[in-house]
């Protein structure tokens, strides 16, 4: 083999290696997977909404406990209802731990799937918003997922297949109206930790 042949094939190889190289450090396609993301970077925010509606979701849940009996209720009356949905009229009276602890988990799982909305919400169109301007963002979007779900769902929806709509009848407006807004100034107090700061490789 010749001395131009040599070379030529030392760079070919050379070249195959670089382009190896790039596909390590940035995935499938160097293209693809440029870091930090460039645009909106969806996935962290439909993780980041969901892991903070757990929080506020708890936040709501533990007022609610406390609260109730405030008002003469037991403290896990509100889960009783929740868990009217797929349990029917039976769940008013539960008192099985495991059947009060599966309602716990229902209603943080539902804080979460909330949360996703929720944060997509002010992270797309309030990130640069002031704070009255978020709280007020904020207290709507908790009122209206209390609307749209007790008055616009399950208000037809659950006389639809259990019978009765027994949420709405057995959560009282103001308790319905203080638990949706606990949650949605919940997110707000903690939406800092959802921003997505990203790292830089050195």
């Amino acid at each position: 083999m010749d001395e131009v042949t040599r070379e030529q094939l030392v760079r070919e190889h050379l070249e195959a290696i670089r382009k190896l190289q790039g596909a390590a450090a940035g995935g499938e396609s160097g293209a693809e997977g440029t870091w930090p993301p460039r645009g909106y970077y969806l996935l962290w925010h439909i993780v980041v909404g969901m892991m903070l509606g757990f929080m506020g979701a708890a936040v709501s849940l533990l007022l609610n406990i406390i609260g109730a009996p405030l008002f003469g209720e037991e403290p896990f009356q509100l889960i009783r209802v929740y868990l009217t949905f797929p349990m029917g009229e039976a769940a008013l009276s539960a008192t099985d731990g495991a059947v009060l602890t599966t309602g716990c988990i229902l209603y943080l799982v539902t804080g979460g799937l909330y949360g996703i909305v929720y944060h997509l919400i002010m992270s797309v169109y309030f990130s640069g918003a002031g704070f009255r301007k978020r709280f007020l963002v904020s207290s709507a979007i908790g009122l209206g997922l209390w609307i749209v779900n007790f008055y616009l769902i399950l208000s037809w929806l659950q006389p639809v297949l259990l019978g009765e709509a027994w949420i709405v009848k057995n959560v009282p407006i103001l308790v319905g109206a203080l638990t949706h807004l606990a949650f949605a100034w919940t997110m707000l107090a903690v939406e800092a930790w959802g921003r997505f700061e990203p790292y830089r490789r050195a």
